[in-house]
């Protein structure tokens, strides 16, 4: 419970930030935005959403070897909150006459991205470790633990289903107080975490030092950390002194250059010089081939929050009953969808396995894949409706997120479990890592793609149905190529099913 709880109200902090990023970057000063163009708020958005798994690895290895698990999502929620207070801090100190203002001041955009920055640390320090202590609250091979997962993974979701509704409610008066209130969720996520923590005795605690050389390690830890710390902070302060100019779209295709390099780079050095026998050597093939197809699903699911954001703002008729629906509504949907559909795929799943007809893993990967291309089939038509200077109803958007949701529920659980199987003794945690890369490297591209395909001008809004056609080809195009690499990666696969 204590667990569940923590984790929704931190749900509720990022997705219900994340409902109002893009649009609060896209909206004119004048509206309380920021008055970015696309391209720059779909870079800076795809930085910020890489940013939050990137920093899981190691935030993940500080909770291992200084921390402890509890602590980190502790001092993680205390950043996160401190990161969604921070960017609502403008909101406080303005008058709220936005239509009087003809530029941004320096506050502005400081508290913007500081707090993103916070957020970003915090996310890193707090997700993978607070997953890491549901696992250790059950034995090795107890059937509880995959029930106390699907649990916890529900307390996600419904963090995700509340807070774009109540944080765009708030938005519509004040961009600035949506973002305090995912702030002050992620603070009664951690009173209540602190209030009911002792049912978490014994779990998650920093590790022990046993003698003089352990504590000789970790002091010498505790200083590399503190001084990576200080140039983090000095590399910051420098950036938003403006001395060294910042290109954020060059950073980002920059940055998934580097991130796929080095998966690579490592994935080839495990299997060439990791001392693995051949079997092991095919299984970590796999995950190398697999990181492709996740990196390629999650670039076209997470345009959720930036393309198909956009798409809901500026050419969706929102309208019902004379009111109109706020656009980070529309951030819901996933999670409704999820909440209805998690136990029926489950359930699909075990009753095709009592009848030998469920699909291998690689196959329910291109299910997935699948299911993402044909959603975004459906927004080429809500596109050409568009482009014909017509509002698309919203019901385009809703089937859309309905089929990238049956793509979710068939790839990303799959594709967690397969990893943990696939993994070669003693690189369990770094196989979960390069995952967690694919995942990094998807909500980048998802941010770039957002820049070239929201119809921010007349040029771009004609070009809109063909840039999702070119999503829909490229998509459908990785499903087919993975189905008929499925027999390959099957046979690597050796023993695992």
């Amino acid at each position: 419970m204590t667990l569940f709880f923590t984790e929704m109200w931190e749900r509720f902090s990022y997705y219900g930030m994340r409902a109002l990023l893009i649009l609060f970057m896209t909206a004119a000063i004048t509206e309380g935005g920021l008055g970015f163009d696309d391209k720059t708020s779909g870079a800076i958005y795809g930085l910020y959403t890489m940013g939050v798994y990137l920093l899981a690895l190691p935030g993940g290895w500080l909770a291992d070897r200084l921390f402890g698990l509890k602590k980190s999502v502790w001092y993680g929620g205390i950043i996160i909150a401190m990161g969604h207070f921070t960017m609502a801090l403008p909101g406080i100190f303005s008058s709220g006459d936005y239509a009087s203002k003809t530029a941004l001041s320096t506050l502005d955009t400081t508290s913007f991205f500081l707090g993103l920055i916070l957020i970003v640390f915090g996310t890193g320090l707090l997700k993978p470790n607070i997953s890491s202590i549901v696992g250790q609250l059950y034995p090795e091979g107890s059937s509880k633990r995959d029930a106390g997962f699907s649990i916890f993974y529900m307390g996600i979701n419904l963090g995700a289903l509340i807070a774009p509704i109540a944080c765009s409610t708030l938005a519509e008066y004040d961009w600035h107080l949506g973002f305090g209130l995912a702030g002050f969720g992620m603070v009664l996520g951690l009173i209540q975490y602190k209030l009911t923590g002792s049912s978490l005795e014994g779990y998650g605690d920093a590790p022990i030092v046993s003698d003089d050389f352990e504590q000789a390690k970790q002091n010498k830890l505790k200083s590399a950390v503190t001084w990576i710390g200080i140039v983090l902070v000095g590399l910051i302060g420098i950036m938003f002194t403006g001395i060294v100019p910042i290109d954020v779209v060059a950073i980002a295709g920059a940055s998934g250059t580097i991130i796929a390099l080095v998966a690579f780079a490592y994935l080839g050095y495990v299997i060439l010089f990791g001392g693995l026998d051949k079997s092991d050597r095919n299984k970590v093939g796999v995950i190398a081939i697999l990181f492709l197809f996740s990196a390629m699903f999650w670039s076209g699911f997470e345009q959720a929050g930036s393309t198909l954001n956009l798409f809901a703002e500026r050419f969706t008729d929102r309208s019902v009953l004379g009111f109109e629906i706020p656009t980070g509504y529309f951030q819901s949907i996933n999670s409704m969808f999820i909440i209805i559909f998690a136990p029926i795929f489950g359930g699909l799943w075990v009753w095709l396995g009592r009848r030998n007809l469920e699909p291998s893993s690689p196959m329910k990967f291109t299910l997935g894949l699948f299911m993402l291309g044909m959603g975004f089939l459906v927004m080429y038509f809500a596109a050409k409706i568009a482009a014909s200077g017509e509002l698309a109803a919203p019901t385009w958007l809703i089937f859309t997120y309905m089929l990238h949701t049956f793509g979710e529920l068939a790839l990303s659980p799959v594709g967690l479990s397969l990893v943990t199987k696939l993994a070669p003794k003693g690189y369990g945690g770094q196989m979960m890592g390069i995952w967690f890369l694919s995942v990094s490297l998807g909500n980048l591209f998802a941010g770039l793609i957002a820049g070239e395909a929201s119809g921010g001008t007349e040029e771009a809004l004609a070009q809109m149905p063909d840039q999702y056609m070119l999503i829909v080809y490229t998509v459908i195009g990785s499903a087919a190529l993975l189905f008929i690499l499925r027999p390959m990666i099957r046979k690597m696969m050796g023993n695992v099913h």
